[in-house]
């Protein structure tokens, strides 16, 4: 697997990801409480201001081509975080998730992302490096998926139907009552499983779910692993922040959907014609640019008819802790 980077750059971009994961624990976010419009801002302009940085240092180390491969990369997971976004704010409401612990599930939740997605990229590397055909199977899948997100009919997400969901509530002693932002609670003296503890478990398949459209769509922009790697890394880590910014205005990207389908299966479509036609990296930031601003600027001017309804209740709802009860 041929990579620009050392053996010192992948530990040291490493370090660096470890500590911004640390700083928006600890310092930016610290503590049970509501985020903000305006600390979300702040903290996703910080996060994208992280990923700018690194382009320019791409850019200055390693030339232009890199850095340009690392942007698209990161502006189509971005994208199609967006979508990811709305699924969690389904999750969410569904369990009825107290607004001051959702940062902490979002963490924990893209941390497991990370690392997951560090295996992905890793066996997507493996499989294209030793069997060139792949990159043919990687791109009629994204076309398909491209195809089937623009054919959807609109629809709820409905978490009660989750199978890992259903999985844990069979085989897991599940305590229908929060314990503050405890993942697990001792209940006379036995150890159970909390509803914030089912939510995210239900946050990591979701994103295992994208991941297998997004990985993808990046390797049709570059076959390196790390800025295969950095690109998903920057965008999922300030997607905790994205969220609270726009988790008001997501029923309104009603449109976003089908940009999302026919970026999908343009990268795709640049996938099978790679042995054929080698399309400039700037020509394919362009077009997925486009792609994206059209649909967001046309669920502006054609607002739905018909809001986006989400589900208003959940087998998890809150409930007060009880003073007997002791969380572990």
């Amino acid at each position: 697997m041929h990579s620009i980077a050392s053996p010192l750059l992948w530990t040291t971009f490493l370090i660096i990801c470890g500590a911004l994961l640390i700083l928006d624990l600890a310092v930016l976010n610290r503590g049970a409480k509501v985020i903000s419009a305006k600390a979300a801002l702040r903290n996703t302009l910080f996060f994208v201001s992280m990923g700018g940085l690194f382009a320019a240092f791409l850019a200055w180390r390693f030339g232009s081509a890199p850095a340009l491969e690392f942007v698209t990369g990161y502006v189509i997971e971005y994208a199609l975080s967006v979508d990811n976004l709305f699924v969690f704010l389904v999750v969410f409401t569904y369990f009825a998730v107290p607004a001051e612990h959702q940062h902490r599930v979002l963490f924990w939740g893209i941390l497991g992302a990370v690392i997951l997605r560090g295996v992905f990229i890793i066996a997507g590397a493996a499989l294209l490096a030793k069997f060139a055909w792949m990159i043919f199977v990687f791109g009629a899948f994204l076309i398909y998926t491209g195809v089937k997100l623009l054919l959807a009919k609109e629809g709820s997400v409905d978490p009660a139907r989750n199978p890992i969901l259903l999985l844990c509530q069979r085989f897991l002693p599940v305590t229908s009552e929060y314990h503050g932002a405890h993942f697990f609670a001792r209940v006379a003296g036995k150890l159970v499983v909390t509803p914030l503890f089912l939510v995210l478990v239900v946050v990591e398949f979701t994103d295992v779910i994208f991941a297998v459209d997004s990985i993808p769509a990046i390797f049709a922009v570059t076959r390196d692993p790390f800025l295969v790697f950095t690109s998903n890394v920057f965008a999922i880590l300030g997607l905790r922040s994205l969220y609270f910014l726009l988790a008001d205005l997501m029923g309104k990207f009603h449109y976003l959907k089908y940009g999302l389908g026919l970026v999908l299966a343009f990268v795709g479509l640049k996938m099978l014609l790679s042995d054929f036609w080698h399309m400039p990296i700037t020509m394919s930031l362009g077009v997925i640019l486009a792609l994206l601003t059209g649909a967001v600027a046309a669920s502006w001017l054609f607002p739905p008819k018909h809001p986006v309804s989400l589900p208003t209740g959940g087998s998890g709802g809150s409930a007060p802790e009880d003073d007997q009860q002791h969380d572990a």
